[in-house]
């Protein structure tokens, strides 16, 4: 009787003792709640106790964390809407204040801090023309909304170290978007039109230039044909005249020749001639 009254001592005090510890890695913080009263809070990592059954240790991560959200439609300082898709980067910098908010939620905290951020962006975004925002330097966005964003994160024992805008987009159901392709279109129309237009240019310079060169060059052969067929000419009459003066009679033959052909070339031609005409003296059959 006595050993199991011992062994269920050690037993309880077993579970006594694991009760009591915890322990808190790398990287996180803890509190300690004493029914539901936070007793101790920001536990360095390590080896810590606690009151068995009376008391609760809850342990947080204290490492930065990305607290994504929903693209946020905001309106420009011209009253263009804008889809506007962004990033916080943040931790838990008052474990105390961050549990009597959130209850130790994550969720919770996440939800209550987004509309903290999104007025911050929307008062800035308010502020700029939807150029500034898309060429702009988003760090210019972000900086001066920053302190005030951890003015109201500070209630909730989180602190934001930074804030990203990953896009800046036009939504598909807005007007803007038929604006710009409109702008971009008539921007390509225009652009078309002067191409078209230096193109035309260009061809009646290259066709004017083209005309002018046949001119010049039908004239130019004209004149060297022209050239050409004076010295044939001419030489032609040089060597007629030449054969004629070395055998006038043969000469006299062979112009008689040509002249029959060219009388006679048809093969219908008739000449009347009396019958001592010198024309027929070299058909005549006694020569």
């Amino acid at each position: 009787m006595r050993a199991s009254v011992w062994i269920a001592g050690v037993v309880i005090a077993l579970f006594a003792l694991l009760g009591s510890v915890f322990v808190v890695g790398e990287g996180k913080t803890a509190l300690v709640v004493n029914l539901g009263r936070v007793v101790r809070a920001d536990l360095e990592p390590g080896l810590h106790f606690k009151w068995p059954m009376v008391e609760t240790a809850r342990i947080f991560d204290r490492r930065l964390q990305v607290l994504a959200s929903e693209p946020e439609r905001i309106l420009t300082l011209e009253r263009k809407d804008v889809s506007v898709d962004y990033f916080a980067v943040g931790r838990i910098s008052d474990a105390r204040a961050f549990f009597r908010a959130t209850g130790g939620d994550e969720d919770v905290a996440v939800q209550r801090l987004a509309p903290i951020i999104r007025e911050s962006l929307k008062n800035e975004i308010n502020s700029r023309t939807l150029k500034d925002l898309v060429s702009g330097d988003r760090s210019k966005i972000i900086g001066p909304q920053l302190e005030a964003i951890n003015r109201g994160a500070d209630t909730l024992g989180i602190d934001i170290v930074d804030l990203r805008i990953k896009q800046i987009d036009l939504p598909t159901d807005s007007e803007v978007i038929t604006q710009v392709y409109e702008r971009m279109s008539a921007q390509r129309r225009q652009v078309a039109s002067a191409l078209r237009a230096e193109g035309e240019e260009e061809a009646r310079t290259i066709r004017a230039e083209a005309d002018r060169s046949q001119v010049v060059i039908l004239a130019e052969a004209e004149r060297d044909a022209q050239r050409l067929r004076g010295q044939g000419d001419a030489g032609a009459a040089r060597i007629y005249g030449e054969a004629a003066n070395r055998d006038p009679a043969f000469y006299a033959f062979q112009r008689s020749l040509e002249a029959y052909r060219a009388s006679f070339d048809d093969g219908n031609a008739v000449i009347v001639l009396d019958r001592d005409d010198p024309f027929l003296q070299y058909m005549r059959s006694d020569r």
